[in-house]
């Protein structure tokens, strides 16, 4: 009788196992092929080690076949990497029951650019495009125990060359530093050179690579489509995409994973291939997504699953934010609006311009994106912009736009060129926009699709319409007003197509601005004053922007003692536009005396970038409604480098960045001088008014105040406006311009919330006395509080260590006489206190001189 038991026991256990078992293969498996890679140059025979993902470049490095790209002029000596054919190759295991799987697939998520893919020995795959993801059978090239998986890379370069050795005239591509084969390939175009960017041009296995094995069927994609989001309900769809093998029976379920509840299921008949799954859903008083500074990112997880016969086939989550979104364009005194309505509420755009953050941006770790992106949110942006001349930004990055309230217009990646029109180009561009709209359309942070980066107005301005044939424009439309707009119609319906940057839509000139967004160069490029921003009046200002160079300390990075001079040759090679460096110093010279030494060179040319933006930034804001948009070109930096960036390479911010915390803080104090009146205005981004106390005040250098008025008001939500409109001639009444400031400042419960200052002269024209600025220190938990005092103004005041290591919370501001100001300082791994008071340096624009 024991005996009889235990051989049902053991019946039962072996049933469950073979359920269990079942259920298993039935299940779709993913393996990631990504270790055991190698790589040589095409024509050699040795072998060395790589990583995947991961490109040529990289792999040379850490192989030490080449030295650092950055480093002083490498950049020229590394230039034959683009112009070589390369080869991969790994081997991985394939087991007798990996065989049984009725599918298997090899999906290569990103190779770059021209690839053959071989397994076996048996060419599976030809691929000409970085963007898109390659998905190919191989059941029947697989082979029990190892297989080999080899790649082919050939020059991106030397691919297009025959090409255009056949054509009558060139497609333009100002910024390729060197053959201009830019516009034939889709690649990122940053890699072949740029007015901030050196010229790379890499090759290799970007993205993962994973065998997948399935059966029956398998779930594609996910997508959770919003067709009514307000505080009380949203109403949505969750489209499913399922692949299946033949025509059966099956049962979708979407589950709620952050309500732990079913949202809804539908039983359908599959037919062979793919097939679109959907199912409505309601989630009652839902959790709105807002942008940064407006409310809180909360997100919610579904889950489809894919059930045959009762078991589990395959599944796919999502996470994703609930919001209305509009981009509202209607007719108004001013022309046409261009404002984004986030939930209802019209959204003034503060953010800047995103680079890709390294020239080969697998390098780019989850710690360097993070804090970049943390940067931003804390310098009170809300919107980035992709912009169209990198790269379809990483997973991750999307992540943490999505956590941080980060709106994103999002650009394909078409920048400043022509592009060919013939069918094969059309349909590659058509795969690579759906892969990438497929992949981005689950985050609620994407709040734009933009065509193209200045194809418009180059068209109309730079003399393309004049000098090249009349059919490449009939090329651009087929694929900025044809295939992308038609892309985005059918895969992401609820979010607004625009054609390109900037652009009024064909309506007007690209340069409207009526109508559309505006990027505006004539600071800058055509040498023009800080003031002629001023003089604009957009309707969304997507570029603007002035250069700056990095910090000492990043310098050291790139260059030796003996490159210490901006006319250097290895100075110039880290700037890349071509007027660049007599552009700072001519602009500088009009504001500052000459800086004593190249440090202070270098600082200076920080706080004149900052200065410079902020006259922009701050009449941007103050002319809303009218504008709704500010987005200075550029946040980040691909190498260090001289560029307009606000963060270098190294993650240091500049001065820029410490600026915009303060001209995009959410209550904005801001003084303009109007025919003979200083007007305070006050701008709210917040959506409700806001009792406060209004501050202005007349001082000198020393801290003497001359006369000081307060008035009661209530900031309107939403709204910029003048609040208080003081003669010049009365509030300086005899007082010499060039030795004293106002003021202002908005209070709340007597305590500064918004403050601003305004001086009538430029700097080299103020009577500044030197400033004694002494410090104390004191430890907190995660590093030093500084605290600053000088009985004399001490303006942009700058803190640093020697060492470099760690963040200062705030940075090149002004130190008011008499008034002490506490700065945080943070590092993972604080230094003693007494070596923190050794290497803290304490410095202000009268020490630069």
């Amino acid at each position: 009788m024991l005996q009889l038991k235990s051989v049902i026991t053991t019946l039962g256990v072996f049933f469950l196992f073979a359920v269990t078992a079942a259920q298993v293969r039935a299940q779709k498996r993913q393996i990631p092929l990504l270790d055991g890679w190698r790589f040589h140059e095409a024509t050699k025979q040795d072998w060395h080690p790589a990583t995947v993902p991961g490109c040529v470049h990289t792999d040379l490095l850490a192989n030490k076949l080449i030295e650092d790209p950055f480093y002083r002029d490498n950049e020229a000596k590394l230039q034959w990497i683009g112009k070589t054919d390369w080869d991969y190759q790994t081997t991985f295991v394939v087991t007798p029951e990996m065989l049984r799987r009725l599918n298997s697939e090899l999906v290569f998520e990103g190779l770059d650019t021209y690839a053959e893919v071989s397994l076996n020995g048996a060419l599976i795959l030809k691929a000409d495009n970085m963007f898109r993801t390659w998905r190919v059978s191989v059941k029947n090239a697989l082979k029990p125990g190892e297989n080999v998986l080899a790649v082919h890379f050939r020059s991106p370069v030397n691919e297009i060359l025959p090409v255009m050795a056949k054509m009558k005239y060139e497609l333009p591509a100002s910024n390729d530093q060197g053959e201009k084969t830019s516009p034939h390939t889709r690649k990122a175009p940053y890699h072949y050179g740029w007015d901030w960017g050196p010229r790379f041009v890499t090759s290799g296995i970007w993205k993962p690579v994973t065998l997948e094995l399935w059966d029956e069927a398998r779930v594609g994609d996910l997508q959770i489509q919003p067709h009514r989001v307000e505080q009380k309900a949203a109403n949505l769809t969750a489209s499913v995409e399922v692949f299946s093998a033949k025509e059966q029976e099956a049962t979708v379920i979407l589950d709620n994973l952050t309500g732990k509840s079913i949202a809804g299921q539908t039983r359908v008949r599959l037919a062979p291939g793919l097939n679109q799954v959907h199912v409505d859903f309601v989630i009652q008083q839902p959790k709105l997504w807002w942008p940064n500074g407006l409310g809180a990112q909360p997100r919610y997880q579904f889950q489809a699953r894919l059930l045959l016969q009762g078991k589990l086939a395959d599944q796919a989550t999502v996470r994703t934010g609930l919001r209305s979104l509009e981009l509202r364009q209607t007719v108004d005194e001013w022309g046409k609006s261009f404002k984004f309505i986030i939930n209802g509420v019209p959204v003034f755009a503060k953010g800047g311009n995103w680079i890709p953050a390294d020239s080969f941006p697998t390098r780019i770790t989850p710690e360097k994106y993070r804090w970049l992106l943390e940067s931003v949110r804390d310098s009170n942006m809300n919107m980035l912009r992709v912009w169209g001349g990198g790269i379809y930004e990483s997973n991750e990055f999307y992540e943490l736009c999505d956590e941080f309230g980060i709106m994103v217009w999002q650009d394909f990646m078409f920048a400043c060129s022509m592009y060919p029109g013939h069918p094969e180009f059309l349909e590659n561009i058509r795969q690579e926009a759906i892969d990438n709209v497929k992949r981005l359309r689950k985050h609620p942070s994407i709040a734009l699709w933009c065509g193209n980066n200045e194809i418009e107005t180059a068209w109309q301005h730079w003399g393309w319409k004049q000098n090249l044939p009349v059919g490449l424009w009939s090329d651009y439309l087929k694929i900025f007003h044809g295939v992308l707009p038609e892309v985005v119609r059918q895969y992401d319906p609820t979010r607004t197509y625009w054609p390109s940057s900037p652009s009024s839509n064909l309506e007007e000139d690209a340069e409207s601005s009526t109508s559309g967004d505006l990027h505006y160069w004539q600071v800058w490029h055509a040498s023009k004053p800080f003031s002629e921003y001023e003089k604009q009046f957009p309707r969304f200002m997507s570029e603007y922007g002035f250069q700056s160079f990095p910090v000492l300390e990043t310098v050291k990075t790139y260059a030796k003692p003996e490159d210490y001079d901006i006319e250097s040759p290895i100075m110039m090679a880290h700037q890349r536009h071509p007027r660049g460096n007599p552009l700072v110093r001519e602009y500088m010279l009009r504001e500052f005396k000459e800086p004593k030494d190249f440090p202070s060179f270098l600082y200076v040319s920080q706080i004149l970038q900052a200065e410079g933006i902020k006259i922009g930034a701050e009449h941007l804001r103050r002319i809303m409604p009218r504008n709704m948009g500010s987005l200075y070109w550029q946040v980040d930096d691909c190498w260090p480098v001289a560029s307009w960036s606000s963060i270098d390479y190294t993650g240091r911010w500049k001065a820029l960045q410490y600026y915009s915390r303060r001209f995009y803080q959410d209550l904005l104090v801001s003084l303009h001088e109007e025919g003979g009146k200083l007007n305070i205005y006050v701008v709210s981004d917040r959506m409700q008014p806001f009792p406060a106390q209004l501050s202005v005040s007349l001082l000198d250098f020393n801290g003497r105040v001359f006369s000081n008025q307060t008035k009661e008001l209530s900031v309107a939500a939403l709204d910029s406006k003048s609040y208080s409109a003081l003669s010049v001639n009365d509030l300086l009444a005899g007082q010499d311009k060039q030795a004293v400031f106002v003021r202002a400042e908005l209070l709340a419960g007597g305590k500064p919330v918004a403050g601003n200052s305004y001086f009538f002269a430029p700097y080299k024209d103020l009577t500044l006395p030197a400033a004694k600025i002494t410090t104390e220190v004191k430890a907190n938990g995660k590093g030093y509080s500084v605290t600053l005092k000088s009985a004399k103004l001490a303006r942009g005041v700058h803190l640093t260590l020697e060492n470099g290591a760690g963040f200062f919370a705030d940075n090149f501001f002004d130190l008011l006489p008499g008034r002490p100001l506490l700065v945080e300082f943070r590092t993972a791994k604080p230094p003693t206190i007494e070596e923190f008071r050794r290497l803290l340096r304490v410095s202000s624009l009268t020490d630069a001189f």
